[in-house]
């Protein structure tokens, strides 16, 4: 077996799952940080720039300009950068990644008192409970070895009422759809990438971790099961991609007994 054939079956591996997959993402995405940008554009048709925008605009983020957002495994920041220009917005953004190298590469994209670059694990993230306004993923979930813990870990330090958006690729329902999908996906898109980003299976890898993820609905039910509520989720450009949006719940309220009572109750018969 050549080192290509064993690279494509270590990424075949990865995006199945399990121990391997973590750093497997952290290294190959680390080695393709300088050409990222460049093949997220090229490879999409640049239809990835519109994706985002209707992502950032399901984050409602006008409830609160001036709050703190998260932009989950941010990369080279470019939803960050997006959000930081929006007309009105004047809160702060926390890009948190993994690979160092990626939130080098998107270094300057966007003021440094309003985006920051923090590299972090996203199933164990530096931040306090309930500290940010809103949180948003773009193309990064499916990277997780542990997608029922990270959806747990942004619910924990999203506010009460805060939203969670997730843009992610998905597999289209319709047959004559996904075949073409499929044919470009696993065969055009690992041959342009592993020219331009000179990486043999970074690639390869990216068809294999969506074939793997779970489809629309199923991320929709995953979502209400990590404690989202009011999840709902709408097709992208025929089903190749999607965006999802879960509210994390207001805290429970909490009945304070009036003076005295207790001590009434406890002599009733």
């Amino acid at each position: 077996m050549t080192s290509t054939d064993l690279d494509a079956v270590e990424a075949r591996t990865a995006a199945a799952g399990g121990a391997v997959k973590r750093d497997y993402v952290r290294r190959i995405f680390s080695e393709i940080a300088p050409r990222y940008d460049l093949l997220n554009h090229l490879l999409s048709f640049n239809i990835d720039r519109g994706w985002r925008a209707r992502a950032l605009s399901a984050l409602d983020w006008g409830h609160a300009p001036d709050g703190v957002y998260l932009d989950l495994c941010a990369g080279t920041l470019d939803i960050a950068a997006q959000l930081s220009r929006q007309p009105g917005f004047k809160g702060s953004i926390i890009g948190a990644d993994f690979a160092e190298p990626m939130l080098r590469a998107g270094a300057g994209k966007a003021p440094a008192d309003v985006v920051r670059p923090v590299v972090a694990d996203a199933l164990s993230l530096p931040l306090a409970d309930a500290s940010v306004d809103g949180a948003i993923v773009g193309f990064g979930i499916r990277n997780l070895n542990d997608l029922d813990a990270g959806l747990r870990e942004v619910l924990r330090v999203l506010r009460p009422g805060g939203r969670f958006v997730i843009l992610e690729f998905s597999t289209p329902r319709s047959a004559i759809v996904r075949s073409l999908y499929n044919a470009y996906f696993h065969h055009v898109l690992p041959a342009i990438g592993r020219v331009i980003s000179g990486h043999q299976t970074a690639y390869r890898y990216l068809p294999e971790s969506v074939k793997h993820f779970p489809v629309a609905d199923a991320l929709a039910d995953r979502m209400r099961g990590a404690g989202y509520r009011d999840v709902q989720w709408s097709s992208l450009t025929s089903g190749v991609a999607a965006i999802h949006v879960g509210v994390k719940p207001a805290a429970p309220a909490v009945e304070v007994a009036a003076p005295g009572a207790a001590a009434a109750t406890s002599g009733a018969p």
